[in-house]
C-alpha cells in the first residue's frame, strides 16, 4: 500500500518503495491472517470461517465484492442473495426502502469482512447541510491522543483514487480497530442504526455501523484521516478512514477503494497496508 508513515523525529520524510508498497502476494498473506486472528472470539455469532478461503474457481483473487449473509439469510435484506457479487443497482434498489435514501451490507473480498454502505450523496450534495439528508463529509482526523492527523480533503486531492463521493458507495474493513473484531456490522437494530441521519459524524443519530461484540460505532458518512499502529512492531502509519463515533474502539475504519465494472462493484488491492493493524 502506499500509505504515508507517520512522521518520525528522525525520519521525517523516509519513505521507500518497501515500506509504502504491498504487492498482491503480500496483500493476500495479510488478508488471510487478518480475517483468521479472531475467529475464536466472532466465529459461533457470525460462522465467518469459510471468508478465509479464496473465491470459488480463483487461485489469484477475485476483485468483485461478495454479498456475506452467513446464517443470516432470513434476517438480512440481502440474505437472498449470499456469496453473489454485490452491485451498485441492488444496494439503489434496496435504499428505497429507507427514509433517508441509504442502505448498507455486509460482504466478503478476497478473504476479508467488508461492509459496503451507499450513501445518496450526489443526491444531497447540492442542497444545504440538513437531518436526514445524507451525504459525505469530509472531515479532520486525529489519533488516539487527541493529535490532528490531518483532513480527508488534502488527502483525497493526494491519493484521489482512494475514495470517489460520486460512486454513492463506500467500503469499510470491518475488522474493529478496538480488538479486531469481526461482527455482524449491519445486522442489528437499535437507536445508533435507526433509519435517520445526523450531520457532524458525531454518535448521535442513527446510520451508524455497530459492532456487535463492545459496541463500537462508525460512521460510514464522515470521511477522515487515521492514524492506527500495527500491534506486532508498534509502527505506526496513515490512513482515510470513516469516523469512529462511539464506544471502545480508538480510530475509524480503513476505506478499500472501490472499483466500478459496470454495476459490479470491485476494489483495488493497492492501498492495503493498514490490514497490519491487527496482525
Amino acid at each position: 500500500m502506499r500509505l504515508r508513515p507517520a512522521p518520525t523525529s528522525d525520519e521525517e520524510n523516509k519513505t521507500t518503495n518497501d515500506e509504502t508498497n504491498i504487492n498482491r502476494r503480500r496483500f493476500m498473506r495479510y488478508g488471510f491472517n487478518a480475517a483468521g486472528g479472531v475467529l475464536a472470539v466472532s466465529l459461533g455469532a457470525l460462522g465467518f470461517a469459510s471468508i478465509l478461503l479464496p473465491p470459488s474457481g480463483s487461485s489469484g483473487g477475485d476483485a468483485a465484492v461478495k454479498f456475506w449473509a452467513k446464517g443470516r439469510e432470513e434476517e438480512a435484506w440481502y440474505g437472498p442473495m449470499h456469496l453473489q457479487s454485490m452491485t451498485k443497482s441492488v444496494f439503489v434498489d434496496a435504499a428505497k426502502n429507507s427514509n433517508i435514501g441509504m442502505s448498507g451490507a455486509q460482504g466478503v473480498w478476497n478473504g476479508l469482512p467488508v461492509v459496503v454502505n451507499y450513501v445518496p450523496h450526489a443526491e444531497n450534495s447540492n442542497s444545504p447541510i440538513a437531518d436526514n439528508s445524507p451525504r459525505f463529509q469530509e472531515m479532520a482526523g486525529y489519533d488516539i491522543g487527541g493529535n490532528y492527523v490531518g483532513h480527508a480533503t488534502e488527502f483525497m486531492l493526494n491519493y484521489p483514487e482512494i475514495f470517489s463521493p460520486s460512486n454513492n458507495l463506500v467500503m469499510a474493513f470491518a475488522r474493529c480497530t478496538h480488538l479486531c473484531c469481526i461482527p455482524g456490522w449491519q445486522l442489528v437494530s437499535n437507536s445508533f442504526t435507526d433509519d435517520n441521519w445526523t450531520p457532524g459524524g458525531g454518535d448521535d443519530g442513527g446510520s451508524k455501523m455497530f459492532c456487535i461484540c463492545h459496541s463500537s460505532r462508525f460512521d460510514p458518512t464522515a470521511i477522515e484521516v487515521n492514524r492506527n499502529a500495527n500491534r506486532s512492531t508498534g509502527e505506526s502509519f496513515e490512513y482515510l478512514g470513516i469516523r469512529r463515533a462511539g464506544g471502545p474502539a480508538p480510530v475509524g475504519l480503513p476505506i478499500i477503494p472501490i472499483i466500478m465494472n459496470g454495476d459490479t462493484i470491485e476494489a483495488s488491492t493497492e492501498y492495503m497496508g493498514w490490514l497490519t493493524y491487527c496482525d
